[in-house]
């Protein structure tokens, strides 16, 4: 759901630069900073990330304050001199997030979905949020669809989730397990939790969810939900998985795949996404371009890893060859590593995405500390299946090109760049979501 950070007031009832706290002013009354959004975010994460940036502006006595609402905390710390500073934090569910933005109940929105079209065009007024300063990828997450510990299944399609969700498929005995009946838990209407389901399996497939699914608001409560009875099945972020049982998922023609922490990084498991802050550009309150900022700095992955999500640290991890795989992605997998990044595009286009604009400082500093930008680093490029292969493979090869050109720009010679066009396919070629995931850029290092 989505989290919910009011930040500031507004600008006028900021106190005066002798009474600031590090380098953040202070409000004369009220919350310096209000976030509002989902609960994914809002739960645990949030609030870890404001009291992160707390203790980098020196306050003191950090602590959290339960208001009267459930999903509703109130952080609060001292000055040197005893002054109370203040951050509030709801996590209605993600939608919230931007509904408070427009009337000017929050000045930040956390999100565990990117943001709708016409969320986009009813915030025109303060900028436009998926500019790269606005939307900002904060830490990757995976949903995982979650069983009771003792169910034996355990791998699903993203078809068979599709059917099981809307209730097309009623028992256990007809995607070859056993127990009957299935007992469906979602999250409620507003969770970017629910509203990633819908996008990535359930829409897609001209499927809804069925009206006999429990709905939960809390992420905690619907896992402890699902951990209890043997005959349910709901889906939930990574850090929630707790103590019930995550399946494999398959999506059209790639690999059954665990929500396994390289494969979230990567983006490669098919039922990842990514966690969000959403700064308005025009009107930006100082504290929340400071909670961006700390967010997506050392400090900031380090709480994002801690608190159970994949931090956008970059690291080289081995891969294993296996038959499935081109032999000279054969090859390269026996010769080099591969980095727990992968480029991504905008939609129809080689212009790199949000993340992706984010990602490259990241990726540079790697190269540049390991002494790699002489001939040591490989890019590989994958697309979507067309009509023709040799498109395919054309566009694969650009894409990699187009993250050279990047990297060129700091100075980085590269060893090579190669195209497999539609082959190792991640995701269905059958939705516009599996067709982007499938437009990556991988980074190998020897």
């Amino acid at each position: 759901m989505m989290l919910r950070v009011l930040l500031l007031l507004t600008l006028g009832m900021l106190m005066p630069a002798s009474v600031f706290a590090g380098a953040l002013p202070l409000a004369e009354h009220g919350p310096v900073l209000r976030i509002q959004g989902s609960n994914t975010i809002g739960a645990a994460l949030g609030p870890a990330l404001v009291e992160g940036l707390m203790r980098e502006q020196g306050l003191l006595k950090i602590h959290r304050e339960p208001p009267d609402k459930t999903n509703e905390l109130r952080i609060v710390g001292e000055t040197v001199e005893g002054r109370r500073v203040e951050v509030e934090i709801a996590a209605h569910g993600s939608s919230t997030g931007f509904t408070a933005l427009q009337n000017d109940s929050a000045d930040l929105a956390a999100s565990s979905r990117p943001i709708r079209d016409s969320e986009l065009a009813g915030l025109q007024s303060l900028g436009d949020l998926k500019s790269p300063g606005a939307e900002q990828v904060i830490a990757i997450d995976g949903l995982a669809i979650i069983l009771h510990p003792h169910n034996p299944l355990k791998q699903l399609t993203t078809t068979q989730l599709a059917s099981i969700f809307s209730g097309d498929i009623r028992t256990w005995e007809e995607v070859g397990g056993s127990g009957g009946t299935i007992h469906l838990y979602a999250r409620d209407d507003h969770s970017g939790t629910y509203d990633t389901l819908k996008e990535l399996v359930l829409s897609g497939r001209g499927k809804t969810l069925s009206t006999s699914a429990k709905r939960f608001e809390s992420s905690e409560q619907l896992s402890d939900a699902v951990s209890q009875d043997p005959q349910a099945i709901g889906f939930i972020g990574l850090p929630y998985v707790r103590q019930a049982k995550a399946v494999a998922i398959a999506d059209g023609a790639s690999q059954a795949m665990l929500p396994l922490n390289n494969l979230i990084a990567t983006e490669d498991y098919p039922l990842s996404r990514r966690l969000f802050l959403y700064l308005p550009p025009k009107g930006g309150n100082p504290w929340a371009q400071a909670l961006v900022k700390f967010a997506q700095g050392k400090q900031g992955q380090e709480i994002v890893a801690a608190s159970g999500f994949i931090a956008q640290t970059v690291q080289a991890m081995a891969v294993a060859p296996n038959a499935l795989m081109p032999e000279e992605y054969q090859t390269l997998s026996r010769h080099a590593q591969r980095l727990t990044v992968n480029f991504r595009f905008e939609e129809g286009s080689a212009t790199l995405d949000s993340k992706a604009r984010q990602d490259l400082s990241r990726v540079l500093d790697y190269i540049k500390q390991r002494n790699k930008t002489d001939r040591q680093v490989t890019l590989v490029g994958f697309g979507d299946a067309k009509a023709e292969p040799g498109r395919a493979d054309l566009l694969s090869k650009l894409r990699a090109m187009a993250v050279r050109r990047e990297l060129a720009k700091s100075g980085v010679v590269l060893r090579e760049v190669r195209g497999f066009g539609a082959q190792m396919p991640v995701a269905a070629n059958s939705a516009d979501e599996g067709r982007i995931r499938n437009r990556r850029v991988e980074v190998w290092v020897y």
